[in-house]
């Protein structure tokens, strides 16, 4: 007679599991709005940044709707805000000038090092052959006894 195989039972404590993502419908909700209404004003929505749906599933994310909400309110959410500051900031320009004179050390630097490297290895192979030449000279062989 065969053994029958036992089928693992489910666990009888469920965890609770918050989903990441939702459907149109309960976006809708949470903003207040039926289904359709959402639907007609979401093309506007999108305009002020608020997130687009996942391209494969269609839900939204539901933390990225929370902090676009929480963003329309820079009053309640200073934290949130983007900064004016922070916005009209830019990265310092370099002239073309300056550029090039980066580039030409950059280059002058990878020359000096290339240089280096062929000082280093012209030098080991002096000192290997000295070596060489010495071992010879005083009849050592450098193969093993035989």
């Amino acid at each position: 007679m065969a053994e029958e195989k036992a089928v693992p039972k489910a666990p009888q404590v469920r965890f609770r599991v918050d989903p990441a993502y939702a459907p149109a419908e309960k976006i809708a909700r949470r903003l207040c709005l039926t289904l359709e209404q959402f639907r007609t004003c979401a093309h506007r929505l999108y305009a002020r940044g608020f997130p687009l749906p996942d391209e494969t599933t269609g839900m939204y994310h539901l933390e990225s709707v929370e902090r676009w909400s929480k963003r329309q309110r820079p009053d309640l959410f200073p934290e949130l805000a983007f900064s004016v500051e922070r916005l009209h900031v830019s990265p310092t320009k370099m002239s073309l000038g300056e550029k090039s004179r980066q580039a030409h050390e950059l280059r002058r630097a990878d020359r000096v090092q290339r240089q280096d490297l062929v000082e280093l290895d012209r030098e080991a192979r002096e000192r290997l052959r000295a070596e060489r030449s010495a071992t010879l000279r005083h009849g050592k062989s450098r193969k093993g006894p035989a």
